[in-house]
């Protein structure tokens, strides 16, 4: 067991408490902005104003219906520039895992009548910026920015100048650690982008549809070891927006409600040098609780929306959210099929390898989630799907959040 989570679970009481997000909120709208080659011609505020739209549109609302606002980049700028003077704002940064964060955060204020409709929003476009930044002339290259939470930055000091490839190298120290200790394979790690593969090429958004194997996975060139380049993440561009509101408005809009059932964060390091069990990730705490409040188990589980950053981050997930025991990821993705027509969906859209991944992709773990227990995925659509989950990842496996959604049949 993670060290946090068992001091944690002591304290942790599966009574009144967590059930007091249950049902209270719904997603009401969605919209996601990615390109099939990877790059948007939109950038900016003008990319954020088109997903604001098109999820107002989806849920049918207006933006003076907007009373709080979620926003990575600030909350306040954003709420000024679309001329909104919000109750409720919140700009809560932890990578990838930020959005089901903010869809936790945005549930609660509503449940306790702080704000009734939450706009949640995300853009990011790392390959028109870089195209942008060389025909002006600029170095179009990665640059490591300042730390996100301001002082001091411990990665540059106590990580980068040991070698340390990051955020690839953080990753394979985690891969390298389980394959060590519990005999996972390059091969069984290969199957878990095998799966996106399939899943993106019923998707004629995604960015890689190209027909993938085992063999491709593990020949394609060796960027950290253990992990190849095809074990990890895309870089893209994209933009995504979705909206909350209470459960009571929800059933006189648009679209059929997409509730919250259950959602929990956990965090345990910022570095991963600082990381108590580089095997063990926080969605070893933020999964279960989350479950709990749900009242589900993994069994209930229709469809599951990881954040596959690597093939490592997804093999983690299904140990840590109990779809397998700990150590047992490799033989599991061995023989469980998490593609189309699988036992466990996983990753329907393509995922961060093979969908899109603008830098922080639990923005796109949320939009397809929502997607599927609707019945919107066309070709790629779950049958009958009830219950997805969205399990987000923040920094270097540093911050999980877990949200559980559901129908209206799941109330």
């Amino acid at each position: 067991m993670h060290p946090a989570a068992s001091s944690h679970d002591a304290e942790f009481d599966q009574g009144e408490f967590i059930m007091t997000l249950r049902g209270a909120a719904a997603i009401v709208g969605v919209s996601d902005e990615v390109s099939p080659t990877g790059e948007l011609s939109v950038r900016g505020r003008a990319l954020e104003a088109k997903v604001v739209r098109d999820a107002l549109d989806d849920a049918g609302l207006e933006l003076s219906d907007i009373d709080g606002v979620c926003h990575v980049g600030g909350a306040m700028d954003f709420a000024e520039f679309l001329g909104i003077a919000p109750r409720f704002v919140d700009s809560t940064l932890t990578g990838g895992s930020s959005f089901e964060i903010h869809l936790e955060h945005a549930a609660s204020a509503i449940a306790a009548g702080v704000a009734e409709c939450v706009l949640v929003v995300f853009a990011q476009t790392p390959r028109a910026d870089r195209t942008a930044a060389k025909k002006a002339g600029k170095s179009g290259g990665a640059r490591r920015r300042g730390p996100l939470f301001g002082g001091p930055d411990p990665i540059a000091e106590w990580e980068l100048p040991y070698g340390l490839q990051g955020p690839v190298g953080s990753y394979a120290l985690a891969a390298s650690r389980h394959m060590s200790q519990y005999g996972t394979t390059a091969e069984q790690l290969a199957r878990i982008a095998v799966s996106a593969r399939r899943w993106a090429a019923l998707n004629p958004r995604a960015k890689n549809r190209d027909p993938l194997t085992v063999a491709d996975v593990v020949d394609s060139a060796m960027i950290a070891s253990p992990l190849h380049k095809l074990d990890c993440c895309l870089v893209t561009d994209g933009a995504g927006a979705f909206i909350v509101t209470s459960a009571e408005r929800a059933r006189a809009l648009a679209k059929p409600p997409v509730y919250l059932l259950g959602a929990s964060t956990a965090t345990t390091h910022r570095m991963i040098t600082e990381m108590p069990d580089l095997t063990v990730t926080p969605g070893a705490i933020s999964g279960p609780h989350a479950f709990a409040m749900a009242g589900i188990t993994p069994d209930d589980v229709d469809v599951l929306m990881g954040y596959d950053s690597f093939t490592i981050t997804q093999l983690l997930h299904y140990e840590d959210l109990g779809f397998c025991a700990k150590g047992e990821g490799g033989p599991f993705v061995e023989s469980t099929d998490t593609g189309p027509g699988g036992t466990l969906p996983t990753n329907t859209n393509g995922g961060g390898l093979s969908y899109t991944h603008p830098g922080m992709y639990g923005m796109f773990l949320v939009v397809e989630a929502v997607r599927q227990l609707r019945g919107e995925c066309g070709d790629r659509q779950v049958p009958d799907a009830e219950v997805a989950v969205a399990h987000g990842s923040g920094m270097v496996l540093s911050c999980m959040s877990t949200a559980v959604l559901g129908t209206e049949a799941t109330l």
